[in-house]
């Protein structure tokens, strides 16, 4: 799965967003200064050739829906993320976000109860 560029994400997110969406329904969605029609139908059919997306024909205009879940992504983004920045190492990962204050103590508690329910 090819990693999604930044804009190609932000339009990602709108489609799972909204399920399915017209080029003119994703621009309204994003953020200002709003892209250009031209701009965003371009990355669009870049995401579809990767098999992100897919689309529906309506006369001369396409709608297009997600083939991959948001769930599913995060799922390969985050495994990636692990191998490339914390050697693949979940400890890695949780102390990363403990060092940086973004995780609190009650909330590793929460999760090592959620472990250790998982193996029980």
């Amino acid at each position: 799965m090819d990693k999604l560029t930044n804009k190609e994400e932000e339009i990602m997110q709108v489609l799972w967003k909204l399920k399915k969406a017209f080029v003119k329904e994703v621009i309204a969605e994003l953020p200002e200064p709003k892209p250009h029609y031209n701009t965003v139908s371009t990355v669009i059919r870049k995401m579809e050739d990767k098999g992100y997306v897919k689309h529906e024909t309506f006369g001369n205009t396409h709608r297009y829906y997600p083939t991959v879940s948001k769930e599913n992504y995060r799922k390969n983004y985050f495994l990636d993320a692990t191998q490339n920045y914390f050697e693949n190492s979940y400890k890695n990962v949780v102390s990363f976000f403990a060092k940086e204050e973004k995780i609190s103590a009650d909330e590793l508690r929460e999760i090592i109860k959620l472990i250790e329910s998982k193996n029980n």
